[in-house]
């Protein structure tokens, strides 16, 4: 038992460091060809953020564990929103001005929306992980396209400027997109295994080991990034990597287990946990949206976000 959670550590630890090697290389691969720091923040950043998920859903569906796939999806999604976001908002108010973001929001909830729906007949069909892939496609597209009509005085282009790596020489650039492509599925690969190991020792379901270990493990990193973008004052480009990562969460992380192993999900996903997923999206939205102008999420909602996670895992544990 004990080999099993250090060689889980071990995993999730390289997991994080290749997903953050494979964004710096991607990014500056970008910036070298010309691409714009938004539309790097939007997509190839957003997409790194979910890369860990994306690859732990990939790994544990090709190993007959669909629950684990899809409760790592709807766990990183709670848990980004009510935990990551809480805690940013409780150490800093995030300030939302960003007209970008507003555009975003929108999308996150028709997606999450889509997938209640996927998943309310407690089966995740073929079909629909090709319907979510092409969306996800598509939703790259639209990041890309939103982000090139954003406002010149939009504050993310100033924020997403301030952190992407420029003057990265192309060959250095291009083994630190290969390393993160090698490390990624395998470092994924002793993590979920040794996550089935551990579920089984403790006696849980494989779905309750992807809502909260591994889940927590992989939006750990995410964690850390809002707290020092928050503390430098980016609250947008931090509340945009979130939007962005729940999107692809959605989208790319989900669509795995329905490509890789369509089945019948745990009967708790249509009736618990996918509607957790639905409500703290729709939070997020209320506490963010306002047409009047600027919208501060504060810490008496950022406290709120972080007692329903609580509440959330102690109702699963109990």
């Amino acid at each position: 038992m004990i080999l099993e959670v250090l060689i889980f550590l071990a995993g999730l630890a390289a997991l994080s460091w290749s997903a953050d090697r494979f964004v710096f290389g991607a990014s500056a691969l970008a910036t070298n060809i010309g691409v714009s720091p938004m539309v790097i923040g939007l997509t190839i950043v957003a997409m790194g953020s979910s890369a860990p998920e994306i690859v732990v859903s990939a790994t544990a569906s090709l190993s007959n564990n669909p629950d684990t796939a899809v409760g790592n999806a709807i766990g990183s999604n709670i848990t980004n929103i009510a935990l990551v976001l809480g805690i940013t908002a409780i150490i800093k108010p995030l300030m939302v001005s960003s007209s970008t973001i507003k555009r975003e929001l929108p999308v996150l909830l028709a997606v999450t929306l889509l997938s209640v729906y996927f998943l309310a007949d407690g089966h995740l069909a073929f079909y629909e992980g090709v319907v979510l892939i092409i969306l996800f496609v598509f939703s790259i597209g639209g990041l890309t396209w939103i982000s090139l009509h954003a406002e010149k005085n939009d504050p993310l282009h100033s924020e997403t400027a301030d952190e992407i790596p420029r003057d990265v020489p192309p060959s250095k650039a291009i083994f630190w997109v290969i390393l993160g492509l090698i490390f990624l599925p395998l470092s994924a690969h002793f993590m979920v295994d040794s996550a089935v190991h551990i579920a089984r020792y403790l006696g849980m379901s494989e779905l309750l080991i992807g809502l909260t270990i591994i889940a927590l493990g992989t939006s750990l990193p995410e964690l850390a990034a809002c707290i020092a973008g928050v503390m430098k004052g980016e609250d947008d480009m931090v509340l945009g990597n979130i939007i962005g990562s729940n999107i692809f969460n959605i989208l790319a992380v989900l669509a795995m287990p329905g490509l890789l192993a369509p089945s019948i999900i745990d009967a708790n996903v249509a009736s618990r946990d996918m509607y957790v997923m639905l409500i703290v999206t729709v939070l997020l939205i209320v506490f963010s949206f306002n047409v009047r102008g600027t919208r501060r999420i504060n810490r008496w909602e950022g406290v709120a976000f972080v007692a329903s996670y609580l509440a959330y895992c102690v109702f699963l544990f109990i």
